[in-house]
């Protein structure tokens, strides 16, 4: 599936649930928010058909996400299920951890062999403050497990947040000389209700990477700066270090001309950018009888009118926001 920009888009992401059993701050605002009606959520059934249509017009990798996928029941299984769909030929999840030491065999027998982890602290107390109640030794507890069990490789995933974590930058990088993670520095992103509880908190991955080099030089990792594992990661290794460290910057160096993404919503929304609110409607047609061509005929639409770029600058003052909430979009 090429867009009118010359971009393959072959990647959807899925959110199954609104749910977390976190409230991030940057994710979430102080005041919460009203979660997604059941009846509004698309079931597994009609998550696995969009999947498999979306498969037949040229998807082949597919990233689970919430919410936090791992709070909605049957979710392993509804993962094991999408193994019979032969035109996917990866399949991975992100996760804040929490639940992750208890699900991570079964997880992996169901085919997720590589997964992402979201951990913005080291420290329990502020991962605490951060997460707004969160246990720290719960989401260690889940790495350790699924490092244990076999998943390779395992991401840890960290936004950058000024005045926040922009301390504990170094004890993150440094687990990357110790263990084969690939730590990922993710720059924060004007999204939802929550962005405006975080003016002035942006941290450019410019900043992060001068304060890692402290540690040493980085390093490149030759042959990987088109690996599609990687996404829009750059990814490098300090000296000596069984892992790696990747950055992602949405914000201050767009990687618009190689995304390849599609995202589904928890409520059946089809979004061809994360920092767009323009989104098409699936849930409606699906659950009207439309045939798999209507549906694929909406796909299509959908990917020709992926814009461009999305706009959003580190320039604060210019900061354009997404007005849907993290939680709802998949991340």
């Amino acid at each position: 599936m090429i867009d009118q920009y010359d971009r393959n888009i072959n990647y959807l992401r899925v959110s199954v649930t609104d749910r977390c059993n976190l409230r991030c701050t940057y994710c979430m605002p102080k005041e919460g928010i009203a979660w997604i009606g059941h009846e509004a959520i698309l079931s597994y059934e009609e998550i696995g058909r969009i999947i498999r249509i979306a498969a037949d017009e040229g998807i082949t990798k597919v990233r689970i996400t919430g919410g936090e996928p791992l709070v909605r029941k049957g979710v392993v299984e509804f993962i094991a299920s999408l193994q019979g769909i032969r035109s996917l030929n990866d399949i991975s999840l992100t996760t804040n951890g929490i639940l992750l030491e208890s699900c991570a065999e079964r997880l992996y027998a169901a085919g997720i062999h590589r997964i992402n982890i979201s951990l913005d602290s080291l420290k329990a107390d502020k991962y605490r403050e951060i997460t707004r109640g969160g246990e720290l030794e719960s989401v260690l507890a889940g790495i350790r497990k699924a490092e244990t069990t076999g998943f390779s490789p395992i991401k840890i995933n960290i936004v950058a947040i000024k005045g926040i974590n922009d301390d504990e930058i170094l004890d993150f990088a440094r687990l990357s000389l110790a263990h084969p993670y690939q730590i990922r520095f993710i720059e924060l992103m004007p999204l939802g209700k929550a962005s405006s509880e975080n003016d002035g908190r942006y941290l450019a991955n410019s900043v992060v990477k001068e304060r890692i080099a402290a540690l040493g030089a980085l390093e490149p990792v030759d042959g990987r700066a088109n690996n599609a594992s990687d996404g829009p990661a750059r990814i490098f290794r300090l000296s000596g270090g069984a892992g790696e460290i990747g950055f992602i910057s949405p914000v201050s160096r767009h990687f618009c001309q190689s995304c390849n993404r599609l995202r589904l919503t928890a409520d059946g929304h089809l979004r061809a950018c994360l920092l767009s609110d323009e989104e098409r409607d699936l849930k409606t047609p699906l659950r009207a009888g439309a045939s798999n061509e209507e549906i694929g005929a909406i796909i299509r639409e959908t990917i020709a009118r992926k814009p461009k770029e999305h706009g959003v600058s580190c320039d604060e003052s210019h900061i354009r926001k997404c007005v849907k909430e993290m939680q709802a979009i998949g991340g």
